[in-house]
């Protein structure tokens, strides 16, 4: 390497100077300041965000952080033509803590006021003209560019990963919010919505009440979601938008202890265009037969009580209000005993995955309807069981599992969280509540 030391070079014709050939670059050495070049319009950005006060420097850009509070920026004292600053929104939060821009005695804009910037995403370039003017703003963005999210972005409930999904679990009323949902292409989720299941019945001395109805149970997968699904799955899940979807997890029907003795329908579930019905309440158990003997309409249906002396008590009727794929099926009828008060028994109330079964004799209540699985929680759960009907000490019908209640002699009250049907209760004792429903959303985030 060699060095030239002149104290000026110039040309020798003409009106061009030209240092270095093509490809070269041209670089001050290390403390060399330049003048007579002027100024380009631009001004060199320092990286580490502002969350204090302080006093630019001309010739510099800033990032202010106002996410903590509110923060003043001091413009540079006696500025000179020409002098420059720019400041920038750092995290989008100026509309909620402003910046203060303090004049340090020059004028912005002609006025002697202090500047408040509390425009979200802002980003200014001022320029000191003259003592007239002082400070002008050469340039004003809002546009707060950023990139656009390729899958949904959402919050609410608890929320659990499975591979390249995130799953939002509610057990209780809460909102799905959505900050993205980028369309066509990834803008579906997969839902699964279970409504509260239906109460189990009881009865006057030596009778037997029914079976619960399992709550009412609706499935949608989006094409491409790997997880196994019922087999009462839409075959398509629900298109979404950037909003926030009140979601509603119905409770069970609760449990019941004094005449009339008929159990109580589970309430809804929502999530979106989605309602589940509530399981239906079973019938009681009376002899003669009351009003209240026959199961009610959910969901899926209640069992139907059973007495001695009458004729069957008929389930209640499942997919009710009726929706495809179906919510749930019919409970079945109990019957009167073939001899005395204590041989009569009662219907399983019916469940998603079946029809709960007539009471097979005058001592065995009837099997509650089966559940179905999913998997849209990353593991293989039951949902939606109905359960089995009393029948005498001793005697019961099988539950339909998903949580569903037994019959006598253990009756129990469906699981929460499963919509499975309460169980029934012999001879006045307490016929059990429902279990709880749920609210599962599923999207690919990745």
């Amino acid at each position: 390497m060699s060095t030239v030391k002149v104290n000026t070079v110039d040309k020798r014709t003409g009106s061009t100077l030209t240092l270095g050939g093509c490809g070269t670059t041209v670089t001050l050495g290390a403390g060399a300041t330049q003048s007579g070049f002027g100024r380009t319009g631009t001004v060199d950005w320092c990286t580490t965000a502002k969350t204090s006060p302080f006093t630019g420097v001309s010739g510099k850009g800033y990032f202010v952080n106002t996410t903590c509070g509110a923060v003043t920026v001091t413009l540079p004292a006696t500025p000179t033509a020409g002098d420059i600053i720019s400041i920038a929104d750092y995290a989008s939060t100026w509309e909620t803590n402003a910046v203060t821009l303090c004049r340090n005695g020059s004028l912005i804009n002609g006025g002697t006021f202090n500047a408040n910037l509390n425009t979200q995403g802002q980003s200014i370039t001022l320029v000191y003209v003259d003592g007239t003017r002082g400070w002008k703003n050469t340039m004003d963005s809002t546009s707060n560019v950023s990139g656009v999210p390729s899958f949904i972005q959402a919050t609410g409930g608890t929320i659990t990963e499975c591979g390249d999904y995130k799953i939002h679990t509610f057990t209780s009323d809460g909102c799905f919010s959505i900050t993205t949902a980028p369309t066509p292409a990834n803008n579906n989720v997969s839902y699964m919505v279970v409504a509260g299941g239906g109460g189990g019945a009881t009865s006057s001395s030596g009778n037997s009440g029914g079976g619960g109805g399992a709550g009412g149970f609706r499935e949608g997968k989006v094409s491409g979601d790997p997880y196994i699904a019922s087999p009462l799955a839409a075959a398509t899940g629900i298109p979404v938008s950037v909003t926030s979807y009140p979601i509603t997890v119905g409770g069970g029907g609760a449990s019941v202890t004094a005449s009339p003795f008929q159990g109580i329908n589970g309430s809804v579930s929502v999530f979106s265009t989605i309602t589940s019905a509530g399981g239906g309440g079973a019938g009681s158990g009376f002899s003669p037969a009351s009003p209240t003997s026959a199961g009610l309409a959910g969901g899926s249906g209640g069992g139907g009580g059973g007495g001695s002396n009458v004729s069957s008590n008929p389930g209640g009727a499942g997919n009710t209000p009726p929706v495809s794929p179906p919510q749930g099926n019919s409970g079945g009828g109990g019957r009167p005993g073939p001899g005395p008060a204590s041989d009569t028994a009662s219907g399983g109330g019916g469940g998603a995955g079946g029809s709960g079964s007539n009471s097979p004799c005058g001592a065995n209540g009837g099997a509650g309807g089966a559940h179905v699985n999913s998997s849209i929680t990353g593991s293989d759960l039951e949902y939606a069981g109905g359960s089995g009907g009393s029948g005498i000490p001793g005697c019961r019908g099988t539950p339909g599992g998903g949580g569903a209640g037994q019959s006598e002699p253990s009756s129990t009250a469906g699981t929460a969280n499963t919509g499975g049907g309460g169980g029934g209760a012999y001879s006045s004792a307490s016929g059990k509540a429902g279990g709880s429903g749920i609210v599962i959303i599923r999207y690919k985030y990745q």
